[in-house]
């Protein structure tokens, strides 16, 4: 990467100098424009977005493997997943904001070792309930590391090269799409020392020790150029709020919905309500709230907020019924399933790429509606063939539907990201990276929480095993209904959005290239 840079580099750091200096300037990125230190700790951040994405799909591809070793029962299967979700939702609008007062390198660090030590507890989990405890406190760590990386390289790239950066982190994405289920696919297969799945979770381990090690050197701290404090109200309403919405939303089949479990869920409007007219106080008061509503004002990013929440929500139940129809309903084994989604990945890793450094630029918010009308149509195209096939349906025959679900799903999730942050202010960057982080988790546990009703909520308590294939198959088709009835909200809420990113308020003569027009679009989108 550092072949790209032509300017000359700025003089090394002093070697008994752990890190560079601190940069609180909402101006002065962290690291000089010729810095090949900024480069590294991109790698770095990037990888640790990475473990977190592949983190996920690693163990939606495993979980009738934990099911069937571990013993766990289908609630507890639910919690492995949406209880990461949903502690990383609780989480990540603080972890933005202790970056910013703190410091995102040191976050950062302290995530990403967190990160790797419940890793290993959940590799190493005794018993269904040690994993779900281990997954809670893996996504709370993960609610610490992951709102630092947008703001690490929103603090330490210039405006007009964010759009490199943001095409980078389009193909990660698509990368650890890829990796995750092909990874736990093989790991499940190997059943390396006879630990069965875990080491789907232990792979994390020497990755976070070096990703600790070499972060603690490479990547600049920064901080909010005013001194903040950490709203300890606003942290306690956000976390009942969710919890409150979506624990019983999540174990309500299992308790038969009771009635304390609605009364839960119309409760928390209250809260967000409270936190609401709080916050407001809280800045007019001293300058500090945990959620900075100005940031709504900010018409992209309010829009945007509202997209990546529906969007969650549609992924949240596609990805745990898609594994669940192939290794329970279908009968196949994780690899074959794993290998089924490779057509699905490498398309939304192509489509991501492509979206952000050539179609968004030239079309805008246009290239995002198309993304969603065409997942939309890949969703419809597998309900028909599942129904043509039924149980007979082969791996190749699933993938032009996934092949148009990925393009659609990649022409959406790199620049949107991008178009949300386009007119933030460098000094809520924690806050604003937080916050999409949050919505898009919160999308997403309710998405697995929904599974109970869309889904499970098709099946019967008690199946017999020629019952079970065409049970799971039914109640697919009938989850992917309402996956594409997500996506067409997503494309009318995406009417929403400016037709073209503005310009970031930072971008100005300085960051103006002296190339082609298409430049300036470049540096609308990422600035």
């Amino acid at each position: 990467m550092t072949s790209t840079e032509t300017s000359p580099e700025t003089p090394p750091q002093p070697s008994n100098q752990a890190s560079p200096k601190t940069s609180s300037d909402p101006r002065t990125p962290g690291a000089a424009p010729g810095d090949r230190r900024r480069w590294f700790a991109l790698a770095i951040v990037m990888t640790a977005a990475f473990m977190d994405l592949v983190d996920v799909t690693i163990v939606n591809i495993a979980i009738p493997s934990i099911q069937e070793d571990a013993g766990a029962s289908w609630s507890q299967i639910q919690w492995i997943t949406a209880g990461y979700a949903l502690a990383f939702a609780a989480g990540l609008i603080t972890g933005g904001r202790l970056g910013d007062i703190h410091g995102r390198k040191r976050l950062f660090l302290l995530g990403i070792g967190g990160f790797t030590l419940a890793s290993a507890l959940c590799g190493f989990a005794a018993n269904p309930e040690m994993l779900v405890a281990s997954r809670i406190l893996q996504g709370a760590m993960a609610a610490m590391m992951v709102p630092q990386v947008l703001s690490i390289v929103h603090a330490t790239f210039p405006a007009h090269e964010r759009g490199k950066v943001f095409g980078l982190f389009g193909a990660i994405v698509g990368l650890g799409a890829v990796s995750g289920p092909l990874l736990g696919a093989l790991l499940t297969e190997w059943n390396l020392f006879g630990l069965e799945w875990r080491p789907i979770f232990l792979i994390n381990l020497p990755v976070g020790i070096v990703g600790l090690i070499l972060g603690s050197r490479f990547i600049t701290e920064s901080k909010a150029p005013k001194a903040l404090k950490l709203d300890l109200v606003g942290v306690v309403l956000v976390t009942l709020g969710l919890l409150m919405l979506l624990y019983p939303l999540t174990r309500g089949r299992e308790l038969d919905w009771p009635v304390w479990g609605y009364v839960s869920m119309a409760g928390s409007l209250g809260v967000f309500g409270a936190l609401v007219a709080y916050e407001r106080r809280k800045g007019a008061r001293d300058g500090s709230p945990l959620i900075e509503l100005s940031l709504f004002r900010v018409r992209s990013f309010a829009a945007g907020v509202a997209v990546q929440t529906v969007f969650g929500i549609g992924l949240g139940v596609f990805f745990l019924v898609w594994t669940l129809y192939m290794q329970t309903g279908l009968g196949w084994s994780p690899l074959r399933a794993g290998l089924t989604g490779v057509p699905f990945s490498l398309a939304v890793s192509t489509a991501a790429g492509l979206s952000v450094q050539t179609l968004v630029p030239r079309f805008g918010r246009k290239v995002l509606q198309t993304g969603a009308l065409t997942m939309a149509i890949g969703v419809l195209l597998y309900i028909w063939e599942s129904e043509r096939y039924g149980l007979g349906i082969a791996s190749w025959q699933m993938a032009l539907p996934l092949v148009v679900m990925g393009v659609g799903m990649g022409l959406i999730v790199a620049p949107l990201t991008d178009a949300v942050l386009s007119d933030v202010p460098r000094e809520h960057a924690g806050s604003a990276s937080g916050l999409i982080n949050t919505v898009q988790q919160m999308g997403n546990a309710l998405g697995l929480g929904l599974v109970a009703v869309v889904f499970f909520g098709r099946i019967g308590d008690r199946l017999t095993p020629v019952e079970v294939g065409p049970a799971f198959v039914n109640a697919f088709e009938h989850a992917l209904g309402w996956v594409a009835l997500v996506m067409f909200a997503i494309f009318l809420l995406m009417f929403a959005l400016p037709k073209r990113p503005a310009q970031h308020l930072e971008g100005g003569a300085e960051d103006a290239p002296e190339a082609a027009p298409s430049g300036d679009r470049e540096r609308e989108l990422v600035g």
